[in-house]
């Protein structure tokens, strides 16, 4: 099953985690997840997870942010480089730095949110 990511659900998320509404995206694509099966259903997880853990990062849980995007990176090293439109590699790398970042304390204003399409 291929992702639509132009109309529906993931297209709202995408919309809102774009917009740095991460619990909304989260909400939307969690909605996608629930009817998906097999990998689709791994790869979501994965950036429902990453959204998640930005809303708990704006939250001031740090702890709680660094442990989804772990979970969403463990989820996204069993993909290829691009995965249904999504540039997985580059994704990986964002989702690295930010756990550097949150293992020495730091939230950088620097650092750019992992992108996703």
């Amino acid at each position: 099953m291929a992702l639509d990511w132009e109309s529906g659900g993931l297209a709202e998320g995408l919309r809102c985690y774009r917009s740095q509404e991460f619990f909304l995206a989260h909400e939307h694509w969690e909605d996608v997840w629930r009817v998906c099966a097999g990998p689709e259903k791994t790869f979501l997880q994965a950036l429902i997870q990453i959204a998640a853990a930005f809303h708990h990062l704006r939250r001031q849980n740090s702890v709680g942010a660094a442990s989804l995007l772990g979970a969403a990176l463990r989820k996204l090293e069993a993909f290829p480089a691009a995965y249904d439109g999504v540039g997985v590699e580059a994704l990986r790398e964002s989702v690295r730095g930010w756990l550097d970042a949150l293992g020495r304390n730091e939230t950088s204003a620097e650092l750019p949110f992992p992108t996703i399409r």
